[in-house]
């Protein structure tokens, strides 16, 4: 009997992924808006026009279709909703609902880092500038919303004048309207991408990241393997099994981000309960590596046998991200020959922007470098 899987998005970050189940000969039932940016839902077997957010219509769709499973990949916010669906119905191989919370609101997630006693920077949660009377942290400080990614309403401020301008902003980008202020942490950025099955961790591949800097800290280049020293990369390694085991990430896809300063010390700033975006899951791991990510992710929704990683491989790829922060980029998009093992490349608009987000990026190539090239 053919298994059929939920998948939460349509954007081009499922493609991906509806295009892995259905190479697995998995039916596939797609949930999103019906919109411009729902490019993957004619890949879809079924798509159903429900917005991600609305578990009880998505529920409601999945019990009538008795689906073996749901997941995404590469957004925070359908975590929480693939979590109640698979409680409600009784899936095997999920993370709880109390997790998902966990590991989508970063104020519940600061909380269990310290309970746990995992190193990361001071904070604390307000719902307005006003909750700030006794700021009790030292500038620069970063705002972020408690329920957003992507570089949406991330600000870093230096005084309490541009803190409520940012505090502003990000409340403006959360669902909740909570923002996390927290100690800016100067230093190298590098993300951790993982799969669990039932407890285990296994880590894939561990990315360097460059950023746009202050004040949004907008995401330009990713590059894989790190160039960390090997007793870095253990640290590291103990940490992100640290941060998923106080998350209670006990299944599937996990992207944990560190900063690591110049003394060397190393800060958990957030994990989320899935693939990294960016390409980084979906695309790098498995250029770097050979271990099918994806397909690990879909075995581990629908409850097939799931294949840990044995032996990875260590291959160099990227990807590179084109706006005016990044305008050496665009040396790629007139002539993509310069390029040495170009996978892919592709031009999102034609105006070039100053980006506040990711979603103001102009276009992408991701390069794979193997032995002997």
């Amino acid at each position: 009997m053919v298994k059929k899987i939920a998948i939460l998005g349509a954007s081009y970050l499922q493609l991906p992924l509806i295009k892995k189940a259905k190479e697995m000969n998995l039916e596939v039932h797609c949930f999103a808006w019906d919109n411009e940016d729902a490019v993957a839902k004619n890949l879809a077997d079924f798509f159903y026009p429900i917005s991600i957010l609305d578990k009880e219509d998505i529920l409601k769709v999945c019990e009538e279709v008795k689906i073996d499973g749901i997941t995404s990949i590469a957004s925070d916010i359908c975590v929480p909703t693939i979590s109640f669906v698979a409680q409600r119905l009784g899936l095997n191989n999920y993370n709880s609902v109390e997790s998902a919370l966990k590991s989508t609101n970063k104020a519940q997630m600061r909380n269990a880092f310290k309970q746990f006693g995992i190193k990361a920077p001071h904070s604390i949660a307000v719902k307005s500038f006003e909750d700030l009377s006794d700021l009790g942290l030292n500038f620069p400080l970063i705002a972020k919303p408690t329920d957003r990614s992507g570089s949406r309403g991330v600000t870093l401020s230096n005084d309490k004048i541009q803190l409520q301008i940012a505090i502003k902003e990000a409340l403006e980008e959360s669902f909740e309207k909570q923002v996390v202020i927290e100690e800016y942490i100067d230093g190298k950025e590098i993300s951790v991408e993982s799969i669990s099955f039932d407890g285990k961790h296994y880590i894939l591949s561990i990315t360097d990241k460059i950023t746009t800097g202050p004040p949004y800290f907008v995401e330009l280049e990713h590059h894989q393997p790190s160039i960390l020293e090997t007793d870095t990369i253990q640290k590291v390694t103990a940490s992100t099994f640290e941060c998923l085991n106080a998350l209670e990430i006990n299944f599937g896809a996990g992207h944990s981000e560190f900063k690591i300063n110049s003394k060397g010390d190393i800060y958990i700033i957030e994990v989320g309960a899935r693939m990294g975006g960016d390409f980084i899951g979906s695309h790098l791991v498995k250029l770097s590596t050979d271990y099918d990510y994806l397909k690990a992710v879909i075995q581990i929704a629908v409850n097939l046998p799931f294949e840990s990683p044995k032996v990875l491989k260590r291959y160099k790829s990227g990807v590179v991200f084109l706006c005016k922060e990044n305008i050496k980029a665009l040396d790629a998009f007139e002539n993509p020959s310069i390029i040495i093992s170009l996978s892919e490349i592709q031009r999102l608009k034609q105006e070039i922007k100053t980006v506040k987000s990711s979603a103001d990026r102009s276009g992408f190539y991701i390069y794979n470098q193997r032995d002997g090239q």
